[in-house]
């Protein structure tokens, strides 16, 4: 299928940061075509040709990379409003674990359903899922059918005090059942598909499944996936618990370098960020769950001068409590400023992170994040003509400070039209909605909580 994307503001996230009026023409998956109208259609001919393709009218609009999220928890959207106003380690302990633990396969089905609803309505096209200690096949599942590009897979957990039974794993346990879903599920859906080994963090796995990780994601290519630095209280159990920070021990685990996404990073110092710059480890900034769980406000500034590669992510839904890209976005930008200067994270800077960058840390900047001829057609079309957004000035500001999700008209991964004027075309929301209220209800019987 073609699809021509007619007339609005491009914004290519391309080395040169080109913005311009014109057309995007996407053709068998991938962008063919790309610059100010006249020169699309001299370029491609048969974009002229009736019945051959669908044209988007994109006048009011900015047309811009997919938004990647390089951190989420697909597992939680059904606890969201079951665990607020507490701090991280009550936060999981207290409710957290013991609602991932009541999870089956219908329960986890129909909340990575709700979360991927929001988020592709909401323009998201990738993201790196860190799932739930089991059924991880059920995630997979509703990726493939939701049409999103993924890198994910199942927690992994061999330790910790207050780790619900449900959770608990033997290490040989852990990475077998992880090593079985990425050979059944990586590569599949057309390539949208692949594996993400995920320890949960440094305090519920031993040094054994960590390095089992790092022995396969060197034999694989596959990702690895974690938290890391997220809150005080953390750092210290970490400190009293192992005699040193997470940082250094994971680093001395192996547990890092280009094929390593760590999130949060809150509590970095100036010797720690610059050992993950020179690591090439990724730092996935988390700001609107960092604020809610009182973890502090990540030094993003100072982490990007120190050549630290960055992402960014909306968490998940218990300790956010949106998915919502564009939240993210503005609070990145707002918040960098408050914590460095009025001139840090420019709204330019802000958004590569969530585009070109985040497409960066997960490996596929030569696939997607940008707006380029070959790259795969991962497009979404976003109103800048609201009341909210009007009357003009610089559409990085726009886009940044001003829109939200409900702006975004369309949505395009591999070049199908998967959101079509603000809605799914794969998932039918009430079917959705209906699916998952059920299913909450029943969780949290299960986990004994109320919700």
């Amino acid at each position: 299928m073609r699809t021509l994307i007619r007339g609005g503001t491009v914004v290519t996230c391309d080395p040169s940061g080109a913005t311009f009026e014109g057309d995007v023409l996407v053709e068998d998956g991938r962008i063919v075509a790309v610059g100010p109208v006249a020169a699309v259609l001299e370029k491609a001919p048969a974009a002229r040709l009736p019945g051959l393709t669908r044209v988007i009218d994109a006048r009011g609009c900015a047309v811009v990379p997919g938004l990647v999220q390089a951190h989420v928890h697909l597992c939680q959207v059904l606890f969201r409003g079951m665990a607020d106003d507490l701090p991280l380690l009550d936060w999981l302990r207290e409710r957290i674990w013991p609602l991932e633990a009541a999870h089956d396969e219908r329960s986890l089905a129909a909340s990575a359903e709700l979360g991927l609803l929001e988020m592709m309505l909401a323009g998201t096209t990738t993201i790196l899922d860190m799932g739930t200690v089991h059924h991880y096949g059920a995630v997979f599942d509703a990726c493939a059918r939701a049409g999103i590009r993924v890198f994910g897979g199942k927690t992994m957990m061999d330790a910790g005090d207050g780790v619900p039974r449900g959770l608990r794993e033997s290490t040989r346990g852990s990475l077998k059942e992880s090593d079985a879903l990425r050979e059944t599920w990586s590569g599949k859906a057309g390539g949208r598909l692949r594996y993400a080994y995920a320890p949960r963090f440094i305090l519920s796995c031993t040094e054994a499944l960590f390095r089992g990780t790092v022995e396969r994601s060197k034999s694989s290519g596959a990702l690895l996936h974690s938290h890391v630095a997220e809150h005080p209280d953390e750092r210290a159990a970490v400190k009293k618990a192992l005699g040193d920070d997470d940082v250094a021990v994971l680093r001395k685990y192996g547990f890092a370098g280009p094929k390593t996404l760590l999130a949060h990073g809150v509590q970095l110092r100036d010797d720690e960020a610059k050992a993950v710059a020179r690591d090439g480890t990724r730092i996935v900034h988390c700001p609107s769950a960092n604020l809610k769980l009182g973890s502090g406000i990540a030094r993003v500034a100072d982490l990007d001068a120190k050549g630290v590669q960055l992402a960014l992510g909306a968490d998940g839904a218990p300790c956010n409590n949106n998915l919502d890209p564009w939240i993210e976005l503005r609070h990145a930008a707002l918040l960098a400023k408050a914590r460095t200067s009025t001139t840090a994270l420019p709204a330019a800077r802000a958004f590569r992170l969530a585009t070109i960058d985040g497409a960066r840390a997960l490996g596929i900047d030569d696939q997607v994040g940008s707006l380029e001829v070959g790259k795969r057609g991962d497009v979404v079309v976003v109103r800048i003509d609201g009341p909210h957004v009007e009357p003009g000035g610089d559409v990085m500001s726009r886009l940044v400070y001003a829109c939200t999700s409900r702006d975004v008209e369309h949505v395009l991964v591999d070049g199908e039209l998967v959101v079509s004027s603000g809605e799914h075309r794969r998932l039918d929301r009430e079917t959705v909605l209906t699916r998952a209220r059920k299913q909450a209800r029943a969780l949290s019987a299960r986990a004994g909580l109320r919700g």
